[in-house]
């Protein structure tokens, strides 16, 4: 009987800390695609709103920290624009917003800029800085795609900028 009792127990207190070890950090997804052939770049950028969310009293402070209100999205547009800096082979890309899709809890951001050409991507950099001061185990994981070859990055609070090397 004890052992029931304690079996029982013991699985009431996993099923009731599951939604918190679920949503342990704050992260985000960064997708950075070029093509070489075409200088064409794609940036998108993927995060649960709830996590964005408390960031909007920050990046939108003049409008309703929610993202039912479309200029806390145009300031977060804008925040992630800013923020988010790429190299090509030493050409700075400057990178025009594309599409913001909300769905559910899920956000994604995308925006797209063209590079050079015709030549082989050999050195990718990458910095960015979202959300400072908001959440302290921020993570964002960028994965650069050339060519079928990814690489991956990670940034958290207070990261230098990073450098990918591809084979040309």
């Amino acid at each position: 009987m004890k052992r029931r009792t304690l079996l029982a127990g013991l699985t009431a207190g996993l099923v009731l800390a599951t939604p918190v070890l679920a949503h342990r950090g704050h992260a985000g997804l960064t997708v950075v695609e070029i093509d070489p052939r075409t200088g064409a770049v794609t940036v998108s950028h993927r995060f649960a709103a709830h996590d964005v969310e408390p960031a909007l009293v920050t990046v939108a402070p003049d409008a309703q920290p929610t993202l039912d209100d479309p200029a806390a999205v145009a300031a977060l547009e804008d925040h992630l624009d800013r923020r988010f800096r790429l190299e090509v082979d030493g050409t700075r890309i400057d990178l025009d917003h594309a599409a913001t899709d909300m769905a559910g809890d899920n956000i994604r951001v995308d925006y797209a800029g063209s590079g050079p050409s015709g030549v082989a991507v050999r050195v990718v950099r990458v910095d960015l800085d979202f959300f400072p001061g908001v959440h302290d185990d921020q993570e964002q994981q960028v994965n650069i795609r050339v060519s079928g070859v990814t690489r991956t990055v990670v940034f958290r609070p207070g990261s230098v900028a990073q450098t990918v090397t591809f084979a040309g």
